[in-house]
C-alpha cells in the first residue's frame, strides 16, 4: 500500500482525470459540478436506469471511478470497476459487510480504493478531534459520551455511516467502550447513539461527554453538499495514480 503522510492538496489545476460517476441523486450532481469546476471530465454516468452499461467497454479510458448509489447495490459496483482496474472512491454506507471482500478485489486485481461514510474536510476534521478527545478523557470516569445524528428523510440508513465511525473511533482511543448501540437499547459499554430524520438536513453530528457538572461538545454541521461532493473529488485526486487501500487519514495529511 502506498501512503503519503504529505499535506492534501486542493488545487490540481495541472491535471485531468475521466470521470466514471456512479449514482446521479442529489450528491451525484454536487460531485458532477465539483469536477467539472476543477477541470475533470465525466465520461461516464450510471444510475438506476442504465446500471447495464457499467461494463468492461464503458470502463475504457476511465481514470477513477467516484460511487455514491444505494447499500444494495454498492458492491457489486466496486467490483465492477475494480475488475477493470479503475480505482474506486465510495461513499455509500450500509453495505460495509462485504468491505473486506472489496479490499480483496482491489488487491487481486492491482487498483486503488478508498471509502468513508463521509469526505467531507470538516467532518474528517471531526473525526480527529473525536479520536484525540476520547484519548484525553481516558482518566475522567465521570463523563459519558452519546452521540446524535440528525438527517434529512429520505436517508437510508440509520445511524448514519458517520456516527458509527465516530463511535468506533472513540471506543479505538478510549478503554470501556466497545462499539455503539441505538439510544432506547442503553447496553453497558455501548455508546448510545440517537437518529433524527427530518426535513432536509444534510447532516448534523454532535458528540456530547456529560457529566454532573458540565458537558463538553465537538458538532459538525453541513450547511450543504459540496463539501462532501469536493472530499469525493479530493480522494479521486489522490488515488488515482496510486495503488492500495487508502483512508481519509491519506487524503488530509494525517
Amino acid at each position: 500500500m502506498i501512503s503519503a503522510k504529505s499535506k492534501p492538496v486542493f488545487s490540481q489545476k495541472h491535471l485531468i482525470m475521466n470521470i466514471a460517476l456512479i449514482g446521479y441523486g442529489r450528491m451525484g450532481h454536487e460531485i458532477e459540478a465539483i469536477a467539472i469546476k476543477r477541470g475533470h471530465l465525466v465520461k461516464l454516468i450510471i444510475d438506476q436506469n442504465n446500471t447495464g452499461d457499467l461494463s468492461k467497454d464503458n470502463l475504457t479510458g476511465i481514470d477513477v471511478a467516484i460511487e455514491f448509489s444505494t447499500p444494495d447495490t454498492a458492491f457489486d459496483n466496486i467490483v465492477k470497476c475494480l475488475e477493470n482496474r479503475v480505482p474506486v472512491v465510495c461513499g455509500t454506507t450500509g453495505w460495509l459487510e462485504n468491505y473486506n471482500n472489496a479490499v480483496n478485489t482491489c488487491k487481486k486485481y492491482t487498483s486503488s480504493f478508498i471509502h468513508s461514510s463521509n469526505f467531507s474536510i470538516g467532518v474528517n476534521l471531526l473525526f480527529r478531534l473525536n479520536k484525540e478527545l476520547a484519548r484525553l478523557m481516558e482518566s475522567y470516569d465521570e463523563y459519558k459520551v452519546t452521540i446524535e445524528e440528525i438527517h434529512h428523510t429520505k436517508k437510508l440508513d440509520a445511524p448514519s455511516g458517520t456516527a458509527i465511525t465516530l463511535a468506533n473511533g472513540i471506543s479505538n482511543s478510549r478503554s470501556g467502550y466497545e462499539g455503539w448501540c441505538f439510544e432506547n437499547e442503553k447496553r453497558d459499554k455501548r455508546i448510545p447513539i440517537r437518529s433524527v430524520r427530518e426535513g432536509t438536513i444534510p447532516g448534523i453530528h454532535t458528540v456530547t461527554w456529560d457529566s454532573e457538572i458540565d458537558s463538553i461538545s465537538l458538532k459538525h454541521e453541513s450547511k450543504n453538499r459540496r463539501g462532501l461532493a469536493l472530499g469525493a473529488v479530493v480522494a479521486a485526486e489522490y488515488i488515482y495514480s496510486k495503488e492500495g487501500i487508502f483512508t481519509m487519514d491519506d487524503v488530509m495529511g494525517f
